[in-house]
């Protein structure tokens, strides 16, 4: 009896935690996965920085907020590359990609999410679609662009619009950077004695999204990252259609098309010019 006396509070305590653990997931998700202010919403930078031209754009969505971006172009250039980034930060702290696609020869069409950046709104899945549409539209309308011309390009959460925004349209290819395979999933790897995929409000299925889309895909993931495992890379990858490619990088999550230098820009060349049917 002593022994019960005493494990039943220890029981009791350890069950109210875990239930508030849970509550604390189920409520504050979206704090969990978006990081707009991190390290805040102010434009730091443009890419007149880096020697580039721009255009800053403003697009408004099929809900009536206004999104901001940069159009920056490429001379003659082989393609428009669509660029979706990750969850923190904005716009202004991918300029070494915008560097790296200009390199290559492709025009790049970078928008901030809803509450990212100078853009309106209030971020949410379906919003951030939204959003992704907008783009496409812009590009496709505005632009008057050839779809087939169109590489989507996301990167860790941008990676999931970019899949599922393919879906919806004919891009000339799809570009997976350091990619989960959902939100359930990512959650799962996270906190595996809580019931994420009971309690997840988000999807972000970009594991079904490629199984889906019909556009060639390459996928990015270096094995060194230490925010999205490795095998949520090669999991995309089995579940891309051919024709697909993928790259294995070095690095971290936020570094490793940086520290893999021509290893990543060379995978880059290459799907791109298969995809656009441009000399390599």
């Amino acid at each position: 009896m002593a022994m019960l006396d005493f494990l039943l509070p220890v029981v009791i305590i350890v069950g109210v935690l875990y239930v508030s653990f849970c509550l604390y997931l189920f409520l504050m998700q979206a704090k969990l996965i978006y990081y707009p202010n991190l390290p805040s919403r102010e434009i730091t930078a443009n890419p007149s920085r880096i020697g580039l031209a721009f255009e800053p754009v403003t697009i408004t969505t099929s809900d009536n907020i206004k999104i901001e971006g940069w159009f920056v172009p490429a001379e003659k250039a082989k393609g428009v590359i669509l660029f979706f980034h990750g969850n923190a930060g904005n716009i202004s702290h991918r300029l070494d990609s915008l560097a790296i696609f200009h390199r290559l020869g492709l025009s790049t069409l970078i928008i901030d999410y809803r509450g990212y950046g100078q853009s309106e709104g209030r971020v949410s899945e379906k919003g951030t679609y939204l959003d992704a549409e907008a783009a496409w539209r812009y590009l496709t309308e505005n632009k008057k662009i050839q779809p087939a011309k169109i590489i989507i390009f996301g990167r860790s959460l941008g990676g999931a619009i970019g899949a599922h925004l393919a879906v919806r349209h004919a891009p000339g290819g799809l570009i997976l950077e350091s990619v989960f395979t959902s939100v359930p999933d990512m959650a799962a790897q996270l906190y595996p004695v809580i019931p994420v995929r009971l309690l997840s409000r988000f999807r972000y299925d970009a594991k079904e999204a490629v199984l889906a889309s019909s556009c060639p895909v390459l996928i990015i993931h270096s094995p060194d990252d230490e925010i999205i495992p490795f095998s949520n890379g090669e999991e995309l990858f089995a579940s891309a259609q051919e024709p697909k490619m993928f790259l294995q990088i070095k690095g971290g999550h936020n570094d490793g098309f940086l520290v893999s230098g021509r290893t990543y820009l060379n995978g880059l060349k290459r799907f791109i010019s298969e995809s656009l049917e441009v000399p390599d």
